[in-house]
C-alpha cells in the first residue's frame, strides 16, 4: 500500500510541475529561472550526499559522463522547455515531452546491444511522431509562429533528454543515483546561468513576486529534491518495470492542471495526437513489461 502511494505522489508531483513552471514564467525569464532551480535542488543533493558520506566520483570518465549528460538532460532539455512552454500550453509541453521513451527507443538501439528495435517497438515510435505530427498541423496557422517553434523546442528537449538517458543506462549505472543526479545538475545549471544571466540580466532585478517564488522552490525542493529520493525509494519497493506506467500518467495529470488552473483549451488536434502519443508510449511500456516479466520467469524457472 505504501509502495502505490508514493507511486500516486510521483505522479501528481510529475504531473503539477509543469502547472508550476507555468505560473513562474509569467514573471521570471526561462534560462535563469531553470538555472536557479537546479542551482537550489544541486545545492540540497549535495548537503545529502555529505550527510550520508557518499564518496564523489575519482575517476576522470566518470566526470565526462556527469558533463555530458548534465548538459543533455539539463541545460539543453530543461532550457528548451522553459523557453518553450512560453508559448504553449503546459498541458501540450507535458504531452510532448511525452515522447522521451520513444526517442530514447531509437537512441537505445545503436548504444545498447539488449534494446533493439521491435516491430511492436517500431510501431510504438511511429505512433508517438505521427501524434507530434498531428499536433504541429495546425500550430502555426492557429497560434502563430512562437507556438511552433514553442513546440520544436519541447520535441528537441525530449529528444536531449532520452539521449542523456541512454548514455547514462550504457556507461553510469554504476554511480550512486545522488551522485548521478546532483552532478548532472551541477553540470546543467551552470551553462543555464553563464547563457541566461548576460541574456536576461541581473537576478536581482527580476519580478520576485510571491507566485514565482512559490513556482522556484517548488520546482526545486519538491518537483526536484523530493521527487528524486521517492522515485529511487520506488525503484527499491516497487517493480521497476511498474514505475515506467509514471510516463502515462504525469501528461495526463499536466493537461488536467492546466485546464481546471489556467483554463487552458484543447483543440480536437491535441487531443487526437496527445492520444496518439500516450497510445505509442502505452504500447512500448507494455511491451517492457512483458518482457521483463518473461525474463524473471525464465530465470526462476
Amino acid at each position: 500500500m505504501k509502495s502505490r502511494l508514493v507511486w500516486l505522489l510521483l505522479c501528481c508531483i510529475w504531473g503539477s510541475t509543469w502547472l508550476f513552471i507555468k505560473l513562474g514564467l509569467e514573471d521570471l525569464p526561462p534560462i535563469t529561472f531553470a538555472g536557479i532551480r537546479f542551482l537550489i535542488a544541486s545545492a540540497i543533493l549535495f548537503g545529502i550526499i555529505a550527510l550520508r558520506r557518499i564518496s564523489l566520483p575519482r575517476r576522470r570518465s566518470d566526470w565526462l559522463l556527469l558533463a555530458i549528460t548534465g548538459v543533455l538532460a539539463f541545460t539543453l532539455n530543461y532550457g528548451l522547455l522553459f523557453w518553450g512552454e512560453q508559448y504553449i500550453s503546459s498541458g501540450l509541453a507535458a504531452l510532448l515531452q511525452a515522447t522521451i521513451p520513444a526517442f530514447g527507443l531509437v537512441i537505445a538501439h545503436f548504444y545498447l546491444p539488449g534494446e533493439r528495435m521491435t516491430p511492436a517497438k517500431i510501431l510504438g515510435v511511429v505512433m508517438g511522431v505521427a501524434g507530434v505530427g498531428v499536433i504541429f498541423s495546425n500550430q502555426l496557422s492557429v497560434a502563430g509562429s512562437g507556438a511552433l517553434a514553442g513546440s520544436a523546442a519541447l520535441v528537441l528537449s525530449s529528444v536531449c533528454a532520452a539521449y542523456s538517458n541512454v548514455l547514462v543506462k550504457a556507461r553510469g549505472q554504476h554511480l550512486d543515483p545522488a551522485i548521478l543526479a546532483s552532478g548532472q545538475m551541477l553540470c546543467g545549471f551552470l551553462p543555464l546561468l553563464l547563457i541566461g544571466i548576460p541574456r536576461e540580466g541581473n537576478p536581482f532585478n527580476f519580478r520576485w513576486t510571491p507566485m514565482a517564488l512559490v513556482a522556484l522552490f517548488y520546482l526545486a525542493i519538491i518537483g526536484s529534491v523530493t521527487a528524486f529520493l521517492l522515485y529511487y525509494w520506488l525503484v527499491r519497493n516497487m517493480d521497476v518495470t511498474k514505475t515506467m506506467l509514471i510516463a502515462l500518467v504525469t501528461p495526463v495529470v499536466a493537461v488536467t492542471l492546466g485546464m481546471l488552473v489556467l483554463e487552458e483549451k484543447l483543440d480536437w488536434r491535441t487531443v487526437v495526437g496527445g492520444a496518439m502519443i500516450i497510445s505509442g508510449i502505452g504500447l512500448i511500456v507494455v511491451r517492457s513489461v512483458k518482457k521483463s516479466k518473461t525474463a524473471l520467469m525464465n530465470r526462476c524457472g
